[in-house]
Formats: structure tokens, C-alpha cells, sequence
């Protein structure tokens, strides 16, 4: 029998990203990279969550449960 168990999934993404990659790409771009590596790859880290997944402006990480997913958020 397969093992189970319980996970809560956190997505987010950028609002409004395309409107400002149309103003000034290499500068959104290089904002989104500090962003993803100063402040949201460390704080799912601290709370003892993992990346799943990267989408351009978005992303996808998985805890063990929710009130860790939630204090991340």
C-alpha cells in the first residue's frame, strides 16, 4: 500500500507582471531574481516548506501542513 500523507500546496505570482515587462524588461527581470532570491525562496525555506516548482513569475511550494504554509504566507 502506497504511503500518504498530508500536504498544503502555497501558489503565488507577480500581479500584473506582463503590463510591467512591457515598461522595462531587464529591470522587472532582474527584480523578480532578488525577489525570488532574497525574500521567497529563504521564507519557505524558514518555514519548512520546499519549491516545487518555478513559472516565470509565479510559484509553487509545499509544506506539511497549513498553519506553516499560511505563516509563511
Amino acid at each position: 500500500m502506497p504511503e500518504r500523507r498530508l500536504a498544503a500546496i502555497m501558489v503565488a505570482d507577480v500581479a500584473g507582471f506582463s503590463r510591467l515587462m512591457e515598461r522595462d524588461e531587464s529591470l522587472i527581470f532582474s527584480r523578480l531574481r532578488r525577489l525570488r532570491d532574497d525574500i521567497y525562496v529563504p521564507k519557505v525555506a524558514d518555514h519548512g516548506g520546499r519549491i516545487v516548482k518555478t513559472t516565470g513569475d509565479g510559484f509553487l511550494a509545499s509544506f506539511g501542513s497549513a498553519v506553516s504554509a499560511v505563516r509563511c504566507g
